[in-house]
């Protein structure tokens, strides 16, 4: 077979199921996939269905979110004990905010970091979705690398999962490069977006692969929506912004190398840079989405650094069936250097990241509804958001068809500082914070990022807080006052 091309490592084939048996109940368990991409399939669904049958818990840790509702099936099947650092099922979500699911929110470049520093338990096993095992027995990743090739050095077994359904043509697209050890680790030797300064596959001891299970099941599609009027609007604030720094002599004509969040109002954002003025782009991010490739093909963009590919119905077979169009303008690295500080620091990120919500001093919250109940996690914000040359966040300004302002006086969670935040943006404008202080921050928010309707509350507040006095005044009892008539009415501002 020529996606394994070790000959010894063939008596090692056999059925999802088996391979699950290999998988007992406390185990903790390193998964491969990176926000919907490039996901071990076949095992964890065999190990859901053995699980109905003979209980079992596991600690599970991933990259970042997994498709094919394997969240939703590991939850529904009991299997989840524990569970990091990141996701999005609606399913898991629910068990997690129901106390049934034990989740440790991380920033994503932290996870193996830990790992390597015995703050958190090694993986028992590792269970890697792969395109290939080479000659020497390492193993290429598809879709994504997230934490896969530090949870297969680390594991005491591997299993394997070889998926037809990705294009062979995957492989020589990935970089992968392991730090070394605390206290004699050498600079990471990073410093130009389109670098490559590790190896192509997972470079493992051959005799860990336990099992190899041989697939054929695409990726879930991402569900990105298209942009529209409120997404648009953000794009064209932030467009115009880039005009300014780069008129002020702070940025060339080719920005910065981007990073942007994942979901649909980042991806929307990204797509408003087609019709800008701006040329021979670089990207260094988590993960590249549908505005990456339509960047590619718009001739703006000319090289993108992330750790996984997650794409739409719309482009997915575009771009997967045409790799040789893309990849030597790709390359995908495991997510503790795609994320890592010291390269977002040295490379001078433009980071372009999701709020939930934000208030009027710059605080923002990324993860938790009402301050309580978890949505999806910080995922990679915070490791940009911090290190980054601009660390911006967009939203749109209002949710629930009006009941709620994305802009409060006071956030019901902190996941980003005020100290962290440079630019605010929503689709009534945006804010720049920099070298404001806090009185000055929140004018500047309230007069361009909130939107109409609650613009004159969020101002009376705020005069009314600044009465009373303080470095960064707020009213405690009315400041969360907007968060509980939500609970209770159903809406922010109590008609």
């Amino acid at each position: 077979m020529n996606r394994v091309r070790r000959p010894d490592l063939l008596d090692k084939v056999m059925s999802a199921q088996d391979a699950a048996l290999l998988i007992e109940d406390g185990m903790t368990v390193g998964m491969s996939g990176f926000t919907r991409a490039g996901e071990a399939k076949a095992v964890p669904q065999a190990l859901a269905e053995r699980a109905r049958m003979q209980p079992l818990q596991i600690t599970l840790m991933t990259g970042a979110s997994l498709g094919n509702d394997l969240d939703k099936q590991l939850t529904e099947a009991g299997v989840l004990a524990r569970r990091m650092p990141f996701q999005v099922d609606s399913t898991l979500r629910k068990a997690i905010n129901e106390g049934q699911v034990m989740f440790i929110d991380q920033h994503l470049s932290e996870t193996v970091e830990q790992l390597r520093n015995h703050q958190l338990k090694l993986p028992d096993i590792a269970v890697i979705e792969a395109v290939a095992i080479t000659e020497q027995g390492h193993i290429v990743p598809t879709t994504s690398v997230g934490n896969s090739a530090s949870f297969a050095v680390f594991a005491k077994r591997i299993i394997v999962e070889i998926n037809m359904a990705h294009n062979p043509n995957l492989e020589g697209l990935h970089d992968i490069y392991i730090p070394t050890y605390r206290p004699t680790r050498t600079p990471i030797p990073l410093v130009e977006v389109e670098q490559r300064i590790g190896s192509n596959a997972i470079v493992i001891d051959p005799a860990k692969i336990a099992a190899i299970v041989i697939t054929n099941q695409p990726d879930s599609p991402s569900t990105v929506l298209p942009p529209d009027a409120e997404t648009q609007g953000i794009a064209d604030h932030l467009i115009n912004f880039f005009k300014a720094e780069v008129d002020a002599g702070r940025m060339t004509n080719e920005l910065g190398p981007l990073q942007a969040g994942i979901g649909s109002i980042a991806n929307a954002v990204m797509c408003g840079l087609i019709d800008s003025p701006f040329e021979n782009l670089s990207m260094y991010s988590e993960v590249l989405q549908d505005s990456t490739f339509d960047l590619i093909d718009a001739g703006k963009l000319r090289f993108a650094s992330g750790s996984s590919i997650t794409l739409s119905g719309r482009r997915n077979a575009d771009v997967f069936d045409n790799l040789d169009r893309y990849k030597q303008k790709l390359v995908l690295r495991p997510q503790e250097i795609s994320n890592h500080p010291e390269v977002v620091r040295r490379l001078g990120i433009i980071g372009i990241n999701t709020a939930l919500e934000f208030d009027i001093y710059g605080n923002v919250n990324s993860t938790h509804v009402g301050g309580t109940r978890m949505m999806n996690g910080i995922g990679g914000s915070g490791d940009f958001a911090r290190n980054a040359h601009l660390a911006i966040f967009v939203t749109k300004s209002i949710a629930k068809a009006g009941a709620i302002s994305s802009v409060v006086p006071m956030v019901s969670h902190v996941d980003h500082t005020e100290h962290d935040v440079d630019i605010l943006v929503t689709e009534q404008g945006l804010a720049d914070l920099r070298g404001l202080a806090p009185r000055e921050r929140a004018r500047t928010i309230i007069e361009n990022c909130v939107h109409p309707d609650f613009r004159a509350p969020l101002l009376d507040y705020f005069e009314r807080a600044c009465a009373k006095g303080g470095h960064t005044p707020h009213l405690l009892r009315e400041a969360m006052s907007w968060h509980i008539n939500l609970e209770e009415c159903g809406r922010m501002l109590a008609s």
